[in-house]
């Protein structure tokens, strides 16, 4: 036998310890969880035993009907859910109940504040699974087997929900897993079979294997004792025990698609929205899917699949089936239940099946035409989704090119329209308020949002009140690399180019800058020659009305927020020079001019101080901040003296 049979002590996972006591105390108000969170796991256990029987008939063990069972004791004020699905070896009793292998738990347990009404929702986000037991339960007693293993592969696992807990090897007949609670003495309801069906009623009538315990029956006192509630021989199905998804929408209750997400979604909070629909045609399939309310926390983990369960003909096939929804998409939960596919399908197949790639068509239209509907008609609803989803939305614009127009639409964006950082400004939202003149979409890209609010590139669009669009976050470069029109209108980056506003330049506008550009010819002559190493060109600009000088990129260059954010990635950025363009009405420029003309003048430094204020400006990193520094002093020191 290759499990020890001796008995051992571990230490819980850190993580687990702090979860386990911010669990107990947070989610106690809403404690009837925990059942909910059983029978998930126990309904996981059989569809992922089913799955894996379908290439090993052997593991069913002579036993293929798929049942839960749910029995109390009240003499040992003990409650009982039991399983015949995959079961657990002793490695996977210790890693499933001992560990949270799950990434963003370090960004989780920094989250959370100590407020237990604020922490509930939070828990509830990162997942409460088997440790909801702890709620209700001051000891917990799992014996399990892996289907498939010799009957003395069976394992016993047992924890106060402290810091320690035990495990051995133990004798087990069947597969499965049987999960006890030991009651804490303030749970009495729950040693009622009225309580427990009511609870599994409420939140778990959709589980597609049937839900099993002891019918209970009245029997007359003797002797004039009171009559009561007697547990019979006789087993009793609590649940409805079919696929909720392949009913008529006419018969399932708003509650009950909310129930069903929280278990196919492993979440604690109501769904945002729905989707429910039944494909006829080449390919038949009926697809639930939903939009959860919260991101979870491995959100921006590309590689981390949660959503979407694949069945045949109402049998289970496989978790996370990443064929079924693009990547942009993978914050969306639900099920898909194929009439065609067959039931031995691999992952494999499935890269390469056509059906799928109906199917994935379809619930990526569904899904959009959802968002679609809702940023139309529930604009409150789709501004709670843009901000738990919208990065993530972004990255479609260059993964779709089919949907890259209705995703374009969807997109939603900060902008000198408004003071705040709140992104909730549409391109057609924008189009709707450009100026008669106005021909093109104007956008400004920086690190952060402040940033872009202050950047000097929107001075001249400021005096004339033309809105711009400011785009802060790391995924908006993609954004507008991929999307450079919108309803006829093109998206031009205020920082980059000749300025061009086109009608919006008057001709007297005009003639004084091309009266400028030749006064201050000499000038910007002189700090091309003295910053050749840093700049491609130097010339007068109207952009600026209050800055001294900027930098502009390009038409064709990579833009240098784009470079500072390649460089951060440790990825190799080509460079390319910017253009310096100088405010002529500028007092610090005025005084350039004039040191341009003054024998053995710190010109020099002047115009290296100019080029360092405008790369700052624009969120730009100095190479060599300690000579910037020396620079100013001994301007600030010269105009003193001066």
């Amino acid at each position: 036998m290759s499990n020890t049979t001796a008995r051992e002590t571990l230490g819980f996972q850190t993580e687990v310890k702090q979860l386990l006591q911010l669990m107990i105390h947070s989610l106690y108000s809403n404690r009837e969880i925990f059942l909910r969170e059983l029978i998930s796991n126990a309904s996981d256990a059989c569809d992922k035993l089913r799955f894996e029987a379908l290439n090993n008939a052997a593991l069913l063990e002579n036993e293929g009907e798929f049942s839960i069972r749910v029995n109390f004791d009240k003499t040992a004020r003990t409650l009982t859910v039991s399983d015949n699905g995959i079961g657990m070896s002793r490695e996977e009793a210790i890693a499933n109940l001992g560990t949270i292998a799950k990434s963003g738990t370090r960004e989780f347990f920094s989250q959370l504040s100590g407020d237990q009404k604020k922490d509930a929702g939070l828990i509830g986000q990162f997942g409460v699974g088997f440790y909801s037991s702890f709620i209700v339960a001051d000891r917990v007693t799992v014996v399990t087997r892996r289907a498939g293993v010799a009957a003395d592969q069976g394992v016993r696992w047992e924890s106060e929900g402290t810091g320690e807990f035990t495990i051995e090897a133990i004798e087990k007949p069947v597969r499965g897993t049987e999960i006890t609670l030991h009651l804490r003495d303030d749970q009495d309801d729950l040693l009622s079979g009225w309580k427990l069906r009511s609870i599994i009623r409420k939140y778990s009538d959709h589980i597609l294997q049937p839900i099993v315990m002891k019918k209970e029956e009245w029997r007359e006192g003797k002797d004039g004792e009171s009559g009561g509630q007697v547990v019979t021989d006789e087993d009793e199905t609590v649940n409805q025990a079919s696929a909720l998804w392949a009913k008529s929408k006419n018969d399932i209750t708003e509650e009950q698609y909310k129930a069903f997400y929280k278990h196919v979604g492993h979440d604690y909070e109501d769904p945002l929205a729905w989707v429910h629909a039944r494909v006829e045609g080449k390919s038949e399939y009926t697809q639930l899917l939903y939009l959860p309310a919260r991101a979870p926390f491995d959100l921006y983990d590309r590689n981390v699949r949660h959503g979407i369960k694949l069945y045949v003909r109402r049998v289970f096939i496989m978790d996370d089936a990443e064929q079924l929804l693009p990547t942009y998409l993978r914050f969306v939960r639900g099920i898909v239940d194929s009439a065609d596919l067959p039931l031995n399908v691999s992952r494999e197949i499935l890269q390469e099946s056509k059906d799928i790639e109906a199917i994935r068509k379809g619930c990526t239209a569904k899904v959009l035409g959802l968002l679609t509907d809702m940023a139309a008609n529930d604009k409150e609803k789709y501004a709670t989704f843009w901000t738990a989803f919208g990065r993530v939305l972004k990255e479609g614009v260059g993964e779709d090119f089919a949907n890259k127009e209705k995703i374009a639409g969807l997109l939603r964006f900060a902008s000198t329209h408004s003071d705040t950082s709140e992104q909730t400004v549409s391109l057609a939202d924008y189009i709707s308020r450009m100026k008669p003149e106005q021909e093109k979409i104007y956008f400004v890209t920086a690190d952060t949002f402040n940033a872009a609010k202050n950047s000097p590139h929107l001075e001249v669009f400021r005096k004339k009140g033309i809105e711009v669009l400011l785009l802060s976050e790391r995924v908006d470069e993609w954004v507008v690399s991929h999307v450079t029109e919108f309803d006829g209108k093109s998206l031009a980056s205020v920082a980059k180019g000749d300025l061009d506003l086109g009608k919006l330049e008057d001709e007297a506008e005009k003639q004084a800058q091309e009266s400028a550009a030749g006064e201050f010819k000499a000038l910007t002559e002189k700090i091309a020659a003295s910053l050749a190493e840093r700049v491609k060109e130097v010339r007068v600009t109207y952009r600026l009305t209050e800055s001294p000088a900027c930098l502009v990129s390009a038409e064709n260059d990579m833009s240098g927020n784009l470079a500072r954010l390649l460089k951060a990635a440790g990825q190799s950025a080509p460079t390319a020079k910017p253009t310096l363009e100088i405010n002529p009405q500028h007092p610090v420029v005025q005084r350039l001019k004039a040191e341009a003309d003054r024998e053995g003048s710190m010109f020099n430094d002047w115009a290296e101080v100019l080029f360092d204020q405008a790369l700052l400006a624009e969120g730009g990193q100095l190479d060599d901040p300690a000579t910037f520094v020396k620079r100013m002093n001994q301007l600030m020191l010269e105009m003193r003296a001066g």
